[in-house]
């Protein structure tokens, strides 16, 4: 029988699930309705007394009242509960990161080869902005050349101690998996690979708990290495404020720049090598002209209401994914790298040993001063019903 309504069920009532929540009731969604809720906690259930309401995530997969599942949970259940849903023919949709570590992807994309028939997908909302989607046909056309360097300096990701607060799984590595790089930059380091392509080695810096009373990492600084010998760096950082968001791109033909919402491409009238290889002048530089670059759209595209369409558009009628979850090991594979790098003191190159990644992550839950030991088995062997603290 075709389906001509998709019924989603929200997993996980925090600040993002509670938002998903909001924009189906209210009609934003085309042809899609909210088939249930769940959370364990019972204050957030009572938000939603007149729609079918779940304290268990594997109740609601078996339910039949829903046919997708938005999951917008802590980090960890992402992957069970994600593999939960495939396996019961449930599509999926997951907020970033869609794992907390290579591993524990490779497992959920492998879920998801195994059901093909099933949408899956992330919530990879900032591929919707017109300011990327630019960035990267420049890019992908060739109009910017070959790369030669890139730089991303993304610290306006400024948290407080009340933020850390204010949830139990923040900020640890049972919890949540990793900082700044887990949480706050999925969709800088998902766009970055997306646009500029995965490096070949990374080497970073960086610190734990350095302005903040957390266990996971609240500053790095990566050097990227890419295939063709370009070089990356990415900075970031949940202490500083005002912070800065500029993403610099330069090709043989010219620089790209994205920050305050205008994107400025100072293009090169001759490509740089071969004006070098060309010219008579020991000094010289290649005559620019500078573009204020037109977007297709003002603003910054539909953002998580425009993935959520495109999702229930794949599962109704096929549509192409604007963020194929298989994608989201990249950004993953990159947080895990820059933190194994800083936290061994060893370049690391990529791809990953995905394996040895996850023994390095089980010790530092082993050895974490911020979970008690008697909740350390459960979240690392994440039974596939979703039963730990709610939210994004």
């Amino acid at each position: 029988m075709t389906m001509d309504k998709v019924r989603l069920g929200i997993i996980g009532l925090g600040n993002m699930g509670s938002a998903h929540v909001k924009h189906i009731l209210d009609g934003l969604i085309p042809n899609c309705v909210l088939g249930a809720v769940c959370d364990i906690d019972e204050a957030k259930l009572k938000k939603y007394a007149d729609q079918k309401c779940y304290a268990d995530s594997a109740a609601m997969i078996r339910s039949g009242d829903v046919d997708a599942v938005l999951i917008a949970t802590p980090h960890y259940f992402h992957t069970t509960i994600g593999i939960d849903a495939l396996e019961n023919g449930i599509h999926v949709l997951t907020e970033k990161p869609i794992s907390v570590h290579k591993a524990d992807c490779e497992r959920l994309i492998a879920a998801h080869n195994a059901h093909p028939e099933l949408v899956f997908a992330a919530m990879f909302n900032q591929r919707t902005d017109p300011h990327y989607l630019k960035i990267r046909q420049l890019v992908e056309t060739g109009e910017l050349g070959e790369l030669r360097r890139t730089n991303w300096i993304i610290t306006d990701w400024f948290r407080t101690e009340a933020y850390y607060r204010s949830g139990g799984w923040r900020a640890t590595w049972a919890g949540e998996g990793g900082g700044v790089l887990l949480n706050q930059c999925p969709h800088n380091l998902d766009l970055f690979q997306w646009i500029c392509g995965m490096p070949s080695a990374i080497t970073a810096i960086g610190a734990v708990g350095k302005h903040h009373d957390i266990e996971v990492e609240d500053e790095v600084t990566a050097l990227l290495e890419y295939p063709n010998g370009a070089t990356g760096v990415f900075v970031t950082t949940t202490s500083e404020a005002p912070g800065t968001n500029r993403l610099e791109i330069v090709g043989t033909r010219g620089k790209l720049v994205c920050e305050g919402g205008k994107l400025i491409f100072t293009r090169n009238e001759i490509p740089m090598d071969r004006f070098s290889a060309e010219t008579s002048s020991s000094f010289g530089k290649p005559e620019t002209w500078t573009i204020d670059v037109p977007l297709s759209k003002p603003g910054n595209g539909e953002q998580h209401i425009g993935i959520k369409k495109n999702f229930v558009n794949a599962i109704l009628r096929g549509e192409k994914l604007i963020a194929p979850a298989e994608e989201g090991i990249h950004s993953v594979e990159l947080a895990n790298a820059m933190i194994y790098s800083f936290m061994t003191g060893r370049r690391v190159e990529l791809p990953l040993d995905s394996a040895l990644y996850e023994e390095h992550l089980k010790r530092l839950i082993a050895d974490s001063r911020f979970v008690k030991k008697e909740t350390i088995a459960a979240d690392v062997d994440m039974s596939t019903s979703y039963n730990n603290n709610a939210g994004k």
